[in-house]
């Protein structure tokens, strides 16, 4: 029994010798036959391409290592992938990996067809665990990864929320493999129980649009960019509109209110989205009968209300200015038809005109700022403009007023 365990040592010490002796003309071999068999490897920069033929040959050194001590299991990732640099990880797949382990285990397995079944059947274990300890490895990196990516897209999706730009800004959202390359729009509600990254990620490639995601304490912000700018939108379509967007990602937020901001060139500027966004979902149950998605233009009033200088601005730059420019009878009109309760006999009566002719106003009124003062929630849009922009006209008229001597 000693004797036989004594033999079964000695050859053991001479398969182990051997191995040591050919580990050279084995490397060699893989190397040669990555380069026949594998296209990507010799598409790659000669520096990448020499870490992946020091990996290969790790993994032969390794594996004579492992055959003197099987207990060595643990080690195997750390031997066979310390050589290679970190950036490799990211340039060569596992699928890759898994391919280079094949060529390397082919390589062996040719060289040492006629030795012992001994032999055979410690490259066959060794494979498996060397395949195992390259899936770990490709895990680890994957989970470290995305530990930073989701670190580095909630400092960008602050970086927007706060408008605090730097120049850093734009290199940041290409490292997170942004694709959007249009126009941009905030979108703000609940942060959910349970939150489906990915979810919202998929449901956005399929209508062309790319998202950065963040929770801000109980909100979700969610920043979307159309992957196809409308002006390079094929002629006779039309871009998929973010209030589209919003509504198919609307099951991916919690209950509540959901507030779209308004649309931007780009991501660069997508802070004004932000805050009209942030802002709206801020007064978004003072209106009872808001949608889901309700658009942040649509609560300028009650915006203003609260005292969102963005809003206030709107409602000015977007309806007072534009009517008073336009006529002096249509801004007189607006605010006779709605100081008599949205009369058409009451303006009419009071202007001297034909009811015919307050509606024929009414209508180039619409034409001129988009809103339409004959429904209800259009009229206190409108109203809450009007009076603004008369506040603001004659605090500016005061302010120009010379000093008394």
């Amino acid at each position: 029994m000693r004797a036989d365990a004594v033999g079964r040592a000695g050859d053991r010490g001479r398969t182990l010798a051997w191995l040591r002796q050919v580990s050279g003309e084995l490397a060699s071999a893989t190397i040669k036959r990555l380069e026949d068999t594998l296209p990507w490897y010799g598409e790659m920069p000669p520096g990448r391409r020499s870490a992946v033929g020091l990996v290969a040959q790790a993994g032969i050194t390794s594996f004579i290592a492992w055959f003197e001590d099987p207990a060595a299991t643990p080690w195997i990732a750390a031997d066979v992938f310390g050589a290679a640099p970190r950036e490799l990880l990211r340039s060569v797949s596992l699928q890759q990996t898994l391919q280079l382990i094949r060529v390397v285990v082919e390589v062996v397995e040719d060289r040492v067809k006629d030795g012992d079944d001994g032999l055979q059947e410690a490259i066959l274990l060794y494979s498996r665990e060397i395949a195992f300890a390259a899936a770990d490895v490709y895990a680890r990196a994957a989970e470290a990864r995305g530990l930073w990516d989701a670190r580095l897209e909630a400092l960008v999706v602050d970086s927007i929320l706060s408008g605090e730009y730097d120049d850093e800004l734009p290199s940041r959202i290409a490292a997170l493999g942004w694709h959007g390359h249009g126009e941009v729009a905030v979108l703000v509600g609940t942060a959910p129980p349970q939150l489906e990254v990915d979810t919202i990620r998929r449901t956005a490639r399929h209508l062309d649009a790319d998202v950065l995601i963040g929770v801000q304490g109980a909100r979700l912000v969610v920043v979307i960019g159309r992957a196809t700018p409308r002006d390079d939108t094929p002629e006779g379509e039309e871009p998929t509109s973010f209030t589209t967007i919003a509504e198919a990602l609307a099951p991916s937020f919690g209950d509540g209110h959901l507030v779209l901001g308004n649309e931007v060139p780009g991501v660069v500027d997508a802070s004004t989205s932000a805050k009209a966004a942030l802002a709206g979902f801020a007064v978004a149950r003072a209106w009872r009968g808001a949608p889901r998605p309700v658009l942040a233009d649509d609560l300028l009033p009650e915006r203003a209300l609260a005292g969102d200088p963005l809003a206030r601005t709107a409602l000015v730059q977007r309806i007072y200015t534009p009517l008073k420019d336009q006529s002096g009878e249509l801004l007189q009109t607006l605010w006779c038809y709605l100081d008599t309760g949205r009369s058409l006999e009451a303006t009419a009566r009071e202007l001297f005109v034909h009811p015919n002719t307050v509606r024929y106003r009414l209508r180039r009124v619409a034409d001129v700022i988009g809103w339409d003062a004959t429904h209800a929630r259009d009229a206190l849009i409108v109203q809450s403009a009007l009076i603004i922009g008369a506040m603001s006209e004659s605090t500016g008229q005061r302010r120009r007023r010379p000093p008394r001597r």
